[in-house]
């Protein structure tokens, strides 16, 4: 205990005086950093519940608490005034009392507080995502991450000051005490029979669907796992595509392309990628007689000449992209050179590796020409 309050006076007053809901969203902020962005925590499940928290509910929270400091109460029959008598109606009692004291109402309940948080979270992030969209960040893990947790933190922030400026009695506070000792009563000491069997059976309920719900969650069913490895180049904005591949290179001059690996696999696995440079020759055979057409053909690429241009390793977390930028440097020359680039999941690479070896490659058809040095 000792520990814990010396702890406690080491953070800044700032953050010691803030309401004990405001608090929870900074805490559940960097909770949802740590959870998607940290090497090894990012690879958990427990980044699904934190992430959906984060983006469908903490920023339009924090926005509302701005908006409204102040306490507020619901919208019900209490505020209205005693039912006017006929002589009184008769004379033109005023029957608007119940709209002008619902009207005059500064704050809002805390039931609004929530629908609001969902509905406004559901505008600003998506808002978010429009801006980064303009930007060279782009809508991405990190940009996303750090744009909606700074508009979380300026929005708690600005919350907890205007909630100073108010008098102690008008600030807006969660009940959650109050709570706490109206559940705990409902639960322990209930007034028939009958009503603690119901609230067992409620809090058995409750339990079985969060458990299902988190379970599903947590442990989402096994897809098809996978791994893929692909070819880039930038276009003249930078941008990575699929296309404008190289197809004349010259003996001894290096192309820049980039080399990227997609995992599927279930979790952290990691790579050795194996770059091979083959002299290929396709020979045409004269007929097929499996396709049932004595007239088809089929082309069989046989393999010349074979050298091992490089080979380098990399991990890569689960349901993550690899990108990396690769000099291509061919050795020999002559038409349809075929570069071929083996990704081999575990790094269990043979003595000669093959195209035979592995399901994952990518090759490039290339002519390479000798340098006029």
């Amino acid at each position: 205990m000792v520990a814990f309050r010396s702890l406690w006076l080491l953070l800044p007053r700032p953050l010691r005086q803030l309401p004990a809901d405001l608090a929870a969203v900074v805490v559940l902020v960097v909770a949802t950093n740590v959870a998607a962005l940290a090497p090894v925590i990012r690879e958990t499940p427990l980044r699904v519940p934190l992430g959906l928290a984060f983006v469908l509910f903490v920023p339009g929270y924090a926005f509302i608490a701005a908006l409204f400091p102040e306490a507020g109460e619901s919208p019900d029959r209490s505020d209205e005034p005693d039912t006017p008598t006929e002589s009184e109606t008769a004379e033109g009692a005023d029957s608007d009392g119940w709209y002008d004291a619902v009207s005059s109402r500064s704050g809002i309940d805390g039931l609004e507080r929530v629908a609001l948080s969902f509905g406004l979270s559901i505008a600003i992030v998506p808002l978010i995502g429009l801006v980064l969209n303009f930007t060279p960040w782009g809508i991405r893990l990190v940009p996303i991450a750090v744009s909606v947790s700074g508009f979380t933190l300026v929005s708690a922030a600005v919350a907890a000051e205007r909630r100073r400026d108010l008098p102690v009695e008008e600030r807006f506070q969660v009940p959650y005490r109050a709570w706490y000792a109206a559940g705990r009563t409902e639960l322990l000491e209930p007034d028939t029979r009958a009503d603690a069997a119901l609230n067992v059976l409620l809090v058995v309920s409750v339990i079985l669907a969060v458990g299902s719900v988190g379970y599903a969650v947590m442990v989402p069913p096994d897809g098809e796992q996978f791994s893929a490895i692909y070819l880039l180049t930038e276009d003249d904005e930078g941008e990575l595509i699929a296309d404008d591949y190289p197809t004349e290179l010259v003996q001894g001059e290096s192309q820049e392309l980039v080399v990227g690996i997609d995992n599927h696999e279930g979790e952290r696995t990691e790579y050795t990628v194996v770059v091979l440079e083959q002299d290929v020759e396709v020979v045409e055979n004269e007929t097929a007689p499996e396709s049932g057409d004595p007239n088809a053909t089929v082309n069989e690429t046989v393999v010349q000449e074979q050298r091992e241009l490089d080979r380098f390793e990399t991990t890569v977390a689960n349901n993550e992209s690899w990108h990396q930028t690769y000099d291509l440097e061919p050795t020999m020359t002559g038409e349809n050179q075929r570069i071929v680039w083996l990704l081999f999941p575990g790094g269990d690479v043979p003595a000669e590796p093959s195209m035979a070896d592995t399901e994952y490659s990518v090759h490039l058809w290339v002519d390479v020409s000798e340098s006029n040095d």
